[in-house]
């Protein structure tokens, strides 16, 4: 049973996947690159695409609409910097990936989604996973269709979102979708939605049958969860919370990563939402959190945080 860290696009760049690989993730997913950027060679996606040694295993997402120029980038990333999966996003809500066909907008195209799956397992010669939703709405849920397809492309594992593109990331997560695709495939089935603590992974498991969890939300500004909840599942042992000194020190320590990585300008404005994330619940926190939004700087950002201790 793997705890993975779920693909979210601003929130799984390297800084991130570093620490919660180290926190215990047993795999990391990149937030989705474009494949046509990678195919016309744009040098910032290229950047999106780096890997380090510290973070493996790490599955690299991309997203698109065109069998081949899916496989031609699938490509490039293999030869590029080796993942030891490609993932194929086929559950992306936002508007402007689903106007371009791209996302969980190929939920409503089965035949296309399963010949783009077809075309980068054909490509590369590592595992390929693909991520899902529900389906496009309520009227028009066919995950178990589109997970049977999948499995006959060769794709290795489905990670299914259990919420439709409608709900985007409303409403609540229905795991007996979860629990029918288990029963109606025989690939690993990668359950997702709503894990936000020790006690949901319990209930999905039991729920669904599934193989593995992916945390997508639960561990933004919490990469602790990973831990947390494999010591309950493989020894039945409870983690507690981290102290308000622990969850300061990490965001510290994220917010140097993430600035060395990103450059002080875009390394900062990146980490306000991840900074509020680890300051929530904090008693005395509000008025750091409003005060993160207009700092700029990391010399700012660091007194602000030490201030809060």
């Amino acid at each position: 049973m793997g705890v993975f860290l779920a693909p979210m696009a601003g929130v799984t760049d390297l800084p991130f996947r570093i620490l919660a690989r180290e926190y215990g993730a047993d795999l990391g997913v990149s937030e989705m690159v474009s494949a046509q950027a990678l195919v016309y060679d744009n040098q910032r996606t290229f950047r999106m695409i780096t890997i380090d040694p510290r973070e493996r295993p790490v599955a690299i997402q991309l997203f698109g609409h065109d069998p081949q120029v899916m496989a031609q980038a699938a490509k490039i990333v293999w030869e590029t910097v080796a993942p030891e999966m490609i993932d194929l996003n086929f559950g992306c809500p936002t508007p402007k990936i689903v106007k371009n066909g791209d996302g969980s907008a190929l939920m409503k195209d089965p035949p296309l989604l399963a010949a783009i799956a077809a075309a980068v397992v054909e490509a590369v010669p590592i595992p390929v996973t693909a991520k899902i939703r529900l389906g496009w709405d309520q009227e028009s849920v066919n995950c178990v269709e589109v997970c049977q397809r999948l499995e006959e492309t060769g794709v290795h594992w489905i990670t299914v979102h259990g919420r439709t593109r409608e709900q985007f990331y409303g409403g609540k997560a229905d795991w007996s979708w979860i629990a029918r695709i288990k029963e109606a495939t025989s690939i690993p089935i990668v359950g997702n939605g709503d894990v936000f603590s020790r006690e949901d992974a319990q209930n999905l498991i039991t729920q669904t049958n599934c193989d593995h969890i992916a945390i997508g939300r639960g561990a933004q500004g919490n990469p602790w969860i990973f831990a947390q909840i494999k010591a309950w599942l493989e020894e039945g042992r409870i983690i507690a919370e981290p102290t308000v000194e622990e969850r300061i020190a990490l965001a510290l320590r994220h917010l140097q990563m993430k600035v060395e990585y990103s450059g002080e300008y875009i390394g900062i404005r990146e980490m306000r939402p991840h900074l509020a994330w680890y300051l929530k619940g904090i008693p005395y926190s509000a008025e750091t959190r409003r005060l993160i939004n207009t700092t700029t700087t990391l010399a700012d950002m660091e007194r602000l945080l030490k201030e809060l201790l």
